[in-house]
């Protein structure tokens, strides 16, 4: 069995930066196995897997280790691969996945805009492995999927070498640290402890589910643009409406091919 397979650098407009994600068009679901195998293979952070029925496709998004609920840079790569590979006529797609329906919309300017849920983060107290894992000082914390903490600088966000493996033992999926930013709204950094080899996430865009709400009401605004700090860097042009938040950025094709299983 040929399934295509398309490697797409998100939320970069420069080949080997942004975020890169696997994506897979399949033509029927196969077993959560297989799907997790393949994630295995590509040994990127995401492999995005749809399925088209009738006009909405179905997404799934996995890492090499889990299923995940919600994948901002995979998603915005599926829909870059279906505007450019696979129905070039269409503008706009609609999704269906484990966190609703989503939508993607091909801009003027070639960016893609995404529709996705609003996640406003908590308040809670600063877990005590964040002070023994992080060299800068956090201020406050708040949490929903992931753990969010606040810190008093941009140079303290370029600057932190966490040690992750301390973080291993906290109930999140991922720890983001954040600032505003000097060139940007807020900048953030995000951080997976969960693998065998935790690391940090080039460019994340379903952390921006809770990023937006929360630096939305800190700043007064609704419209933001966003920078993640990691070596590869990323930019997000981000806006909330109601429940709703809008993530905006490019993409740049590296990989299309195809794998046999």
């Amino acid at each position: 069995m040929k399934i295509p397979i398309y490697q797409i650098d998100a939320f970069t407009q420069k080949l080997f930066g942004g975020n890169p994600a696997a994506i897979c068009h399949l033509t029927h679901w196969l077993d959560d196995e297989t799907l997790l195998n393949i994630a295995i293979e590509n040994n990127l952070a995401e492999t995005g897997y749809f399925v088209k029925k009738d006009d909405i496709y179905e997404i799934r998004w996995f890492m090499p280790y889990a299923e995940i609920d919600l994948c901002g840079h995979a998603t915005l790569a599926s829909a870059y691969v279906i505007f450019n590979f696979i129905d070039t006529a269409i503008s706009e797609v609609t999704f269906s996945s484990k966190s609703g329906i989503l939508k993607a919309k091909k801009e003027d300017n070639g960016s893609i805009t995404l529709d996705f849920p609003s996640r406003p983060p908590q308040p809670v107290d600063i877990p005590k492995e964040i002070f023994e894992a992080f060299q800068s000082k956090p201020l406050k914390a708040f949490a929903g999927r992931d753990l969010i903490i606040t810190v008093g600088s941009e140079e303290e966000v370029l600057a932190e070498e966490p040690k992750l493996e301390l973080l291993k033992g906290l109930p999140y999926l991922c720890t983001i640290i954040t600032t505003e930013g000097k060139n940007s709204d807020f900048v953030s950094r995000v951080f997976d402890a969960n693998p065998k080899i935790p690391l940090e996430d080039p460019v994340t865009g379903s952390a921006h589910a809770a990023l937006i709400p929360f630096w939305a009401e800190k700043l007064g605004k609704t419209e933001l643009k966003a920078r993640q700090l990691s070596k590869r860097g990323g930019e997000i042009d981000c806006r909330l409406e109601g429940d709703r938040v809008f993530l905006s950025g490019y993409s740049v094709p590296y990989l299309v091919g195809e794998i046999e299983i």
